[in-house]
């Protein structure tokens, strides 16, 4: 299993190593609190049919033993429903109380309510949760028909609400840009505007009846539009004296690097402005690939510790080493470590400078020779052949060497 530490703290105190982050209510999932003081939580979504409980239970374990913190499961009847009680009692039982999100949708009041005895937070999207049906020709919305419709979403929540209350369990707005409904659509057109209206309609009903263990996302395919419409509900919220944890997550990003380059670059640029608790990186691959990348936006952004962070120079004339090898072979031995900053440098040049805030440096001294570095003290000089093991033995002398997991161990 992943191995989560603290944020980064900084070698150097002036110099900063992560983001401050806007203060948020905590909000409790199972074991594992969204908000507050605790560091931002990595979640995923199973691709199993929920009704195939074998495979969902192994589904979830996989994604749990991988680092991501709280799982979710679809659950589009009250066949599926049912099915999560028998996976929750089958993962206390084979493993553990995985923090588990029931997904909700399409007039789920009835759904919503049986599944909530079984998770420890449900979601719903508000675009969908009360279906709207379409009217030919419309132009607008009437006032009367704008508050028929909330007075209908209000009683189908209430429910919801006061079981998730009673039982101290949570809930998460989801709103999804691609999914707004027509009466929001029609009244604040398909804009972030809408997207933050949708999600304050349904806090006030959740607050008028005394319920604040709240999550809330605005999800969009489209980085600039995810992007306004977050930055826009921390300014809502902050004039209306709201203070949800938010989670963060572009939706439908497709695949491969460009799947990868969309959330980073919608999740990581509202972490580094302070708006976030929880990530969801949702690619169209198995749920295990999406895990590494919310924990290397984290660690980049120094709001978590999961792994080694290398530094490593581009390579240039100067350098005495491949490089690339190099580096392949430090990473190999070395991966498995937690909270360390190792540096890879090809040459003496640019070398101590440029890695100043590493635990440990690898740098080309002269041809056929390499120095290992402790912070910014060179410790000794050896054969380029005997440098990785040589870095291994500095580590181990300084207790910071755990051995490498290998399967049965557990």
């Amino acid at each position: 299993m992943l191995t989560l530490d603290a944020p980064a703290q900084a070698s150097h105190p002036d110099i900063p190593m992560s983001f401050p982050r806007r203060r948020t209510r905590p909000v409790a999932v199972g074991d594992v609190t969204i908000g507050g003081d605790h560091p931002v939580v990595v979640q995923s979504m199973i691709n199993e049919d929920t009704l195939d409980v074998a495979g969902s239970v192994r589904a979830i374990q996989r994604l749990h033993q991988m680092g991501c913190e709280i799982v979710r499961v679809t659950v589009p009847s009250l066949a599926h429903a049912h099915a999560v009680a028998e996976i929750r009692q089958q993962l206390q039982k084979q493993y553990k109380d995985v923090p588990l999100v029931a997904d909700v949708h399409h007039n789920g009041m009835k759904i919503a309510l049986e599944v909530a005895k079984h998770v420890h937070k449900v979601r719903i999207n508000p675009g969908l949760y009360v279906f709207e049906k379409p009217k030919e020709n419309r132009t607008e919305y009437t006032q009367a028909e704008f508050d028929e419709i909330a007075e209908k979403i209000r009683e189908t929540l209430a429910p919801l609400v006061i079981s998730l209350r009673e039982q101290g369990k949570a809930m998460r707005i989801g709103v999804n840009h691609g999914s707004l409904s027509e009466r929001m659509l029609f009244t604040y057109g398909d804009t972030p505007e809408g997207m933050v209206e949708s999600a304050l309609e349904f806090i006030r009903i959740c607050e008028s009846l005394d319920f604040r263990n709240i999550v809330i996302s605005l999800k969009a395919s489209r980085v600039p539009v995810m992007l306004a419409a977050n930055r826009l509900m921390v300014k809502r919220m902050d004039e209306l004296g709201m203070d949800y944890p938010l989670h963060l997550g572009v939706t439908e990003a497709g695949d491969g690097e460009y799947g990868r380059i969309k959330s980073t670059t919608g999740i990581g640029t509202l972490l580094a402005e302070g708006i976030g608790d929880t990530i969801r990186v949702s690619l169209t691959e198995a749920p295990e690939k999406e895990i590494p990348v919310c924990y290397s936006i984290l660690q980049a952004l120094g709001l978590r510790r999961t792994m080694v962070e290398y530094v490593a120079c581009p390579s240039c004339g100067r350098t005495l080493f491949n490089l690339e090898e190099v580096l392949h072979k430090v990473r190999a031995a070395t991966s498995h470590l937690t909270g360390l900053n190792i540096a890879v440098m090809g040459c003496i040049v640019n070398g101590p400078g440029e890695m100043a805030d590493a635990d440990y440096g690898y740098v080309g001294k002269t041809p056929g020779m390499i120095s290992l570095y402790r912070g910014r003290e060179e410790i000794k000089k050896v054969p380029e052949q005997d440098g990785v093991a040589e870095l291994i033995n500095l580590i181990k002398a300084d207790g910071r060497w755990v051995e490498p997991h290998t399967q049965g161990d557990e």
